[in-house]
């Protein structure tokens, strides 16, 4: 056994090296408690998660692209009939402008 200083700044030590991991401990079950209550009051206003807002942004934007698409379609459509009947290709409507 060491005797003197040294012994004294080895019982300091261990007294600190036990007081850092009992704040480590301290600080998981803080984060731990927050994390809890933070999802808790995130699901009471109906908040969407992340993944969820990009699954429907996606599903959106693939949406818009089909719908031009089929709007093409049709104006394609629309004037073989129109020039195989005889008639005049009617008026096209004015095209929304994409959002991005």
């Amino acid at each position: 056994m060491s005797t003197g200083p040294n012994r004294i700044l080895d019982e300091f030590a261990k007294l600190m090296t036990d007081a850092a991991g009992a704040a480590q401990g301290v600080r998981r079950e803080v984060e731990t408690a927050f994390k809890g209550q933070a999802e808790r009051i995130l699901n009471s206003m109906d908040v969407v998660q992340r993944e969820e807002f990009e699954a429907a942004r996606e599903m959106a934007a693939k949406a818009r692209e089909e719908n031009g698409r089929l709007a093409s379609r049709i104006e394609t459509l629309e004037a073989r009939i129109a020039e195989l009947t005889g008639q005049a290709t009617p008026a096209a409507p004015a095209k929304p402008k994409p959002k991005k």
